[in-house]
């Protein structure tokens, strides 16, 4: 128990970090370049921020397929510096002058607006020469590219745009190295020297990232936590039914259950864990389950595996308390959010996010001055805890969010916010910053005797399942894994093909693909995934040697809503 004299709130700050898999097979080429940009963006600027405040104390989740991914970008700037070989990325190929910049007008077009995918205020409009690039050839609206201007534009024109988009996507700390501020006043064009030197900075970032984190760790400023490999929505996969525990009307898919979820999300838990042992150097103590996807199910899964603690959101909690018969509204239901809490037959621990604290940095104080939100944030923890009163030392605040999403809303990739909000909390003598691990030290556990399934994202899986689109995604999947099952059941399979077989199928089973269906997100962003999840069904039905079904060939979702963070994130209320 916590022995510290003064009061205090204690505090765990748990940064996501995850990346579905971009790669249009096992070994081809990334067809987006999420996984590189948001390192050199956000994953090296976190652990800046961090080395900034070593008072700082937080956990830091990472999802293996996001760490296989680091790792083989990180070995591709590597070789490519050394010996000049081509990247397994497009853009990177382009920059690096490997792959000439295209003559066809269909290609240029979409190198321009591939270079646009960025929040123009803050990571093109701040950069005039990169703002004046778009001005060129854009329409008088700057919707639309104009064909008619982009004819007149000659291969210096995409190098510059290539140059400027990848330097305005560096993180705050890798702008303040001499050779990039260089970059930065760049007046003549990028010529290949140029662009050798900021690959170069690029590849730097990434051969220490790694180590950056285990350091963090081995110094106990930070905790490591894991999600399972391919980030699949646990409970869905062993129960499918499980989707009704919050929304008992929803229209489920037609197929009623995923064949062999319970051993799919074992070997989730297994290959997840080998993963991330062998890059970070540690067995993790907790896993954030896949958008905090949480059932009894998934907890004994945990349990199999010797995991003290979970986390999911606040919609679950109080779910949970309702389905418990415990007071759910009130005083006494609402100090249990701030409670560790012991499920009736699970070892494993649960938290509940504060959805309110969480989004306020998702989503709102980008908007404010850096100063004033970190103020704010920590004026919020102690009004909670005044709430909690003498026994607020008992308590602890779980404020959980992505690592990478929200950061480009901010000024300075959110430099300025983070440095003020980590001085802030680890210099109150109000606010004690720990890890879930510790947190179970300090706060004795709370029976809860039911856990409603449910995610971070309105304490349902509305998000994943239960609507037209969603459900048709589902079952493909759930074809796909009945072939799977008869394939492998009747075949002699040699014990490398199994391997191979195993992981394309967890890349199909990721929840990403299903986040993005439906209405609520933009029309491209929707087009890209879509298409991605149909291609890596179809490579697992070539790997089985079997015809992939025609309905692969069809578009399953349009999208075309205007979604905050650009579908990136959600509000954990509806």
């Amino acid at each position: 128990m916590n022995t510290t004299a003064s009061p205090h709130i204690n505090l765990v700050l748990c940064w996501h970090m995850h990346q579905p898999w971009y790669r249009e097979s096992q070994d081809g080429d990334y067809c987006l370049p999420w996984v590189y940009l948001h390192a050199l963006k956000d994953y090296v600027d976190m652990a800046a921020h961090l080395e900034a405040h070593p008072k700082m104390r937080c956990v830091v989740n990472f999802t293996p397929v996001l760490l296989e991914q680091l790792d083989d970008y990180g070995q591709q700037f590597k070789k490519h510096l050394n010996t000049g070989s081509r990247f397994s990325d497009p853009l990177l190929n382009l920059l690096a002058g490997v792959e000439p910049i295209p003559s066809d007008a269909t290609q240029r077009i979409e190198i321009v607006r591939a270079c646009r995918r960025a929040h123009a205020p803050l990571m093109i409009d701040v950069y005039p020469r990169f703002r004046s690039l778009f001005d060129m050839v854009m329409s008088f609206d700057g919707k639309q590219v104009d064909e008619d201007r982009l004819a007149y534009m000659n291969e210096q024109f995409f190098l510059d745009l290539l140059a400027w988009y990848h330097i305005a996507w560096l993180g705050h700390s890798l702008k303040q190295l001499p050779q990039v501020k260089a970059l930065l006043e760049h007046e003549a064009v990028f010529d290949q020297a140029a662009r050798r030197e900021l690959l170069r900075v690029m590849s730097e970032a990434f051969e220490g990232l790694f180590e950056r984190y285990r350091k963090l760790a081995q110094s106990s400023q930070i905790e490591l936590s894991m999600t399972p490999y391919g980030h699949p929505i646990v409970p869905l996969l062993i129960d499918m039914d499980s989707m009704h525990g919050a929304l008992p009307e929803a229209q489920g898919p037609e197929e009623d259950k995923y064949p062999g979820g319970l051993e799919r999300a074992r070997w989730h838990m297994r290959e997840g864990l080998r993963v991330f042992e062998h890059y970070l150097g540690c067995r993790p103590q907790g896993v954030w389950l896949s958008e905090g996807g949480v059932s009894s199910d998934a907890l004994k899964l945990l349990d199999e595996f010797d995991m003290a603690w979970s986390a999911s959101g606040e919609g679950v909690w109080h779910n949970s308390r309702f389905l418990s018969g415990l007071e759910a509204n009130g005083e006494r239901a609402r100090r249990s959010l701030f409670c560790a809490h012991a499920v009736e037959g699970c070892k494993t621990r649960m938290f509940f996010r504060d959805d309110g604290l969480s989004d306020m940095i998702g989503f709102e104080y980008q908007q404010w001055n850096a100063g004033d939100a970190a103020a704010d944030f920590g004026q919020h923890l102690k009004n909670i805890a005044n709430y909690l009163g003498d026994r607020c030392n008992e308590h602890v605040v779980s404020v959980i969010l992505d690592g990478e999403n929200a950061w480009e809303y901010y000024r300075d990739n959110a430099f300025h916010f983070i440095g003020a909000l980590y001085e802030t909390l680890a210099n109150s003598e109000h606010i004690h910053p720990i890890t879930f691990t510790e947190a179970l030290d300090y706060c004795p556990p709370q029976a809860l005797p039911a856990l409603c399934p449910g995610s971070w994202v309105y304490g349902s899986f509305s998000t994943w399942i239960g609507e037209e689109d969603k459900n048709r995604a589902w079952d493909m999947l759930v074809e796909a894994k009945k072939v799977y099952d008869r394939v492998t059941g009747s075949r002699r399979i040699n014990a490398d093909d199994i391997i191979d077989l195993e992981r394309q199928l967890a890349i199909c089973e990721g929840s990403d693909w299903f986040w993005w269906f439906g209405d609520h997100n933009p029309a491209d962003s929707v087009s890209d995934f879509d298409r991605l999840y149909r291609q890596q069904l179809k490579n697992l039905y070539q790997m089985l040697g079997e015809e992939a079904p025609s309905n692969l060939d069809r578009p399953i979702s349009i999208g075309g809503g205007n979604a905050e963070n650009s579908g990136t994130m959600r509000r954990g209320h509806g």
